[in-house]
């Protein structure tokens, strides 16, 4: 019974295969890749770059073209272009003989332009379709075909393109054509998009930051220390300067030396789960200071001109950065204070940055050890003060 049943759908196949212009042998069609090969000689999506650094951001338009060569005529159903932003995150942790894979993705956007549109198409809720009006038909001739399209990205907060160890952001171009009896076929590229900062709150990227510690020493070493470290500001672009000043009371028994660093930190999130990737950007030290000595060390760390700028607008993938300046102290542990900064495209100036940094600056002078009570100051055994807590 069931090797007439195999028969049947044989012959049947054999048929459907003569009614398109190939063969059947055995158990697949032969020439059929070939005949919609030769159909289609070359279907192309591109778009046509702004400027040099080829490069996109918030409300920029985009125009570019399908290219579609066809080698004789044909019948399409539908011919459109998709341009769409997401997230995609994916990491695998083994538990004993178990592998458990994490995975999530957010969409930012989905646009369609279709060139022909079938009548039968349907497209979810999420998607905006742009032009649906065509002027296109849905016979080709033979020859090379442009289609050309226009997208506008979005003036929201979006994030910018991104790729890392176990996530990446895509803003990508698509095109599809469809025919009856044949699978799809499409073509991609990706599009670079750097996002605008959210200026909405400009106030909180240029409020100095101020964080202190102190310690006392123990074992080796001997005294104790004080550190109060200041921040014109929390928002820096690409390229800029952090100017550190610290005020370093050193009243122990050993000489120390401060040291920086700046890191960043990049978060991956999925089924209630993260995964944490970071990576030690520069690192830089001061000069040492003697034992029983107070010093302001005065450090600027350059920001450098490559560093990805920060993404904390997208619930799956997050880059940070810290800034870490910590004493350097033999046989103890050293004693350390974190910043948050935010890392902002070099091609976006923060408003009032230069009167915003003068007066950070003449403040820190003006009063550079923040409350003169402070018992950060005294070498006895009081508890530390601290501005805000030390991220993670």
């Amino acid at each position: 019974m069931r090797e007439d049943d195999e028969s049947a759908t044989q012959r049947a196949l054999r048929a459907t295969c003569r009614g398109i212009g190939t063969e059947w042998k055995g158990a697949r069609p032969v020439g059929l890749q070939q005949t919609m090969e030769s159909t289609v000689k070359k279907l192309e999506v591109t778009y046509n770059p702004i400027n040099e650094r080829n490069t996109f951001t918030n409300g920029d338009f985009m125009t570019g073209q399908v290219t579609l060569e066809m080698g004789k005529d044909c019948q399409i159903e539908s011919l459109f272009v998709k341009f769409k932003a997401k997230a995609d995150v994916t990491w695998s942790e083994t538990y004993g003989k178990t592998t458990v894979v994490y995975h999530s993705k957010e969409k930012f956007f989905t646009m369609k332009q279709y060139f022909i549109q079938s009548k039968d198409s349907k497209d979810g809720e999420y998607v905006q379709l742009v032009n649906r009006s065509s002027e296109y038909s849905s016979v080709v001739a033979p020859g090379v075909h442009v289609y050309p399209f226009t997208f506008q990205f979005p003036a929201q907060n979006v994030p910018s393109s991104f790729k890392g160890p176990h996530g990446k952001i895509v803003y990508s171009l698509e095109a599809c054509l469809s025919r009856s009896m044949r699978p799809d076929k499409k073509e991609s590229t990706t599009v670079n998009f750097l996002s605008k900062a959210d200026l909405s709150d400009i106030s909180a990227l240029q409020t100095p930051q101020r964080m202190s510690m102190d310690k006392k020493m123990k074992v080796f070493t001997s005294g104790s220390l004080a550190m109060e470290v200041n921040l014109e500001k929390s928002g820096f672009l690409q390229g800029e300067g952090i100017k550190v000043v610290s005020f370093i009371k050193n009243g122990s028994s050993r000489e120390i030396k401060p040291k920086y660093c700046i890191y960043r930190k990049q978060s991956f999130f999925a089924k209630g789960r993260r995964k944490v990737h970071t990576k030690e950007l520069i690192k830089e030290e001061g000069s040492p200071i003697p034992q029983k000595v107070s010093q302001t060390v005065t450090q600027v760390i350059a920001i450098p001109h490559d560093a990805e700028p920060s993404i904390l607008n997208c619930n799956i993938i997050k880059a940070e950065y810290r800034l870490k300046v910590y004493l350097d102290i033999k046989y103890a542990s050293d004693p350390e204070v974190k910043f948050d900064i935010v890392i902002l495209p070099a091609s976006q100036m923060l408003p009032d940055a230069s009167s915003s940094s003068s007066s950070s600056y003449a403040q820190f002078d003006a009063e550079p050890f923040g409350n003169p009570a402070a018992s950060i100051w005294s070498f006895g055994s009081s508890a530390p003060t601290q501005a805000s807590a030390p991220p993670s």
